[in-house]
């Protein structure tokens, strides 16, 4: 699996909002609250990929400190505004990407944590994450990766296969036009989907194992074609 280099960083330099379902405050507060279920707890907290820190300043109620990290500067400008706004004087805010990240860490946290993020890693990319993530996960500490695209669920999405007025001849228009995309993206030599890659789920549940930890995912309730995937050290 590749994708050109720093596709990822060109794509989303100038952009301001992350990539949720709907903005509305209400519900990036029925989004978070799903997500702090599974968090579960702990003291401190590291999201990479936080965006305009649409959820981060909700996960700021309930940890001691916050550390957010993004890629793109202008994710981060909007994030200081929201955190500015929402008078979360408990985040630290990072410029770096999932290779510079560690370097830039000097302590370690409760809970590790990524979402709408892993899409745009490679296998690879993520086994090398999780590694160094355990390096800097206190004990009884979880990695928690959120909105995985789903292999098995995100083509069906994609087709239209869950929307509501969904019917045979949408379906087949949604196919054709899906298969333009991915020869037009092959010919330009540019990512065949510029959501990301979609991951089995059991295959990052084998590179969690390798590294030690203990695997569960569930399916999102806000995204039907996505997962999340719970780390937990054995």
């Amino acid at each position: 699996m590749s994708k050109p280099k720093n596709v990822w960083k060109i794509f989303f330099k100038d952009k301001k909002h992350g990539g949720h379902r709907c903005s509305s405050e209400e519900f990036l507060s029925l989004e978070a609250r799903e997500k702090l279920f599974h968090l579960d707890g702990g003291k401190t907290l590291l999201d990479f990929g936080c965006g305009s820190a649409e959820l981060l300043t909700y996960y700021a109620l309930e940890y001691e400190q916050l550390v957010g990290v993004d890629f793109s500067p202008s994710m981060l400008e909007e994030a200081s505004k929201r955190i500015e706004k929402k008078k979360c004087q408990n985040i630290n805010l990072i410029l770096a990407d999932h290779e510079t990240l560690w370097k830039n860490l000097d302590s370690s946290f409760d809970r590790i944590t990524a979402a709408g993020v892993i899409q745009y890693l490679t296998f690879q990319e993520i086994d090398t994450f999780i590694f160094e993530a355990s390096k800097y996960l206190n004990k009884d500490g979880k990695i928690v990766f959120f909105d995985i695209l789903d292999s098995r669920l995100y083509p069906l999405w994609k087709i239209g296969v869950f929307s509501r007025d969904t019917n045979v001849f949408k379906i087949l228009c949604k196919i054709g036009f899906e298969f333009r995309t991915m020869i037009s993206a092959s010919f330009k030599n540019r990512p065949k989907d510029i959501l990301g890659f979609s991951h089995n789920p059991y295959t990052i549940e084998k590179i969690a194992n390798k590294h030690g930890f203990k695997m569960t995912y569930v399916q999102s309730m806000y995204y039907e074609y996505k997962y999340h995937a719970i780390m937990r050290k054995t």
